[in-house]
């Protein structure tokens, strides 16, 4: 069994890649961007670079880029793939997913394997909890972190959770052809996850809120406009509300998901440098 992880350099792929090799699975690790001679160029938006990375490869991990999502599914099924894990989002059960650029993503990868021949598997995290490494940048700076709606819940899921996940069903076919929403073990405020930050990296963590229209102004530069909005209007759904959260990690892994504090303590050096 060969395994091709497609965004070789994100941390999901990264863990993930260790793992499989720890099990003995030959990997291929895949990139737009390859940045050695064991990776492959695979870009999702380029077909041309699909053949070659797909080349006696029985299984997918698949980030969700939708450009070309039909033409790799093609590809995949003529190099003979027998299963696709897709990384994509818990966004797409919101009611407003077709209208939401955060969404409708990962939707319409998740409908064009669902339409190709392929057994597919859907991993659908909620927040990932690395999503907090864009406030170092405010703490390395000095300025307060700016928060539009400091009570809103999200559930901040490990990317080795994520990557456990996936080698599960990777792992187990038979585990897959279904969908999996991924969570962490509680339901947090951004200011809750700010105290767990403090405490472990031992320094305070000032915030300030912030109107929609001023932290859209101060991210102009990283976020597109309609993707700050749907950012936006999620978080304030989600203002004041804890959100509902799965077992599915637990039943996958056979360990309770790993809690924000301890993806803290992992990462405690990139919030120190």
């Amino acid at each position: 069994m060969t395994v091709l992880v497609t965004g070789s350099r994100g941390a999901v792929a990264r863990t993930l890649i260790g793992l499989l090799r720890e099990r003995g699975f030959a990997v291929g690790a895949a990139s737009s961007r390859p940045d050695g001679p064991d990776t492959v160029r695979c870009d999702l938006t380029d077909p041309s670079t699909f053949a070659t990375a797909l080349k006696g490869v029985t299984s997918v991990f698949l980030y969700a880029e939708p450009s070309r999502i039909g033409e790799f599914a093609q590809e995949a099924t003529d190099a003979g793939v027998e299963h696709v894990v897709l990384l994509s989002s818990a966004a797409v059960l919101a009611p407003d997913a077709e209208s939401s650029p955060v969404a409708k993503s990962h939707l319409d990868v998740e409908k064009a394997l669902d339409a190709s021949c392929l057994h597919a598997t859907s991993l659908r995290p909620g927040s990932f909890a690395s999503n907090a490494l864009a406030w170092r940048w405010s703490l390395r700076s000095g300025r307060p972190i700016s928060l539009p709606f400091p009570g809103s819940h999200s559930d901040p899921v490990h990317e080795c959770d994520i990557a456990e996940a996936a080698l599960a069903v990777l792992s187990d076919p038979a585990l897959g052809g279904r969908p999996y929403t991924l969570t962490g073990p509680q339901s947090l405020t951004f200011t809750e996850q700010i105290d767990i930050l403090s405490r472990v990296t031992g320094r305070s963590i000032p915030f300030r809120e912030v109107t929609r229209e001023e932290w859209k102004e101060e991210m102009a530069e990283h976020v597109p406009a309609a993707f700050a909005d749907s950012l936006l209007d999620w978080w304030q759904s989600n203002d004041g509300c804890p959100v509902d959260l799965t077992p599915c990690v637990q039943e996958l892994t056979g360990h309770p998901a790993r809690t924000f504090a301890t993806w803290t303590r992992d990462h405690v050096d990139d919030f120190r440098a």
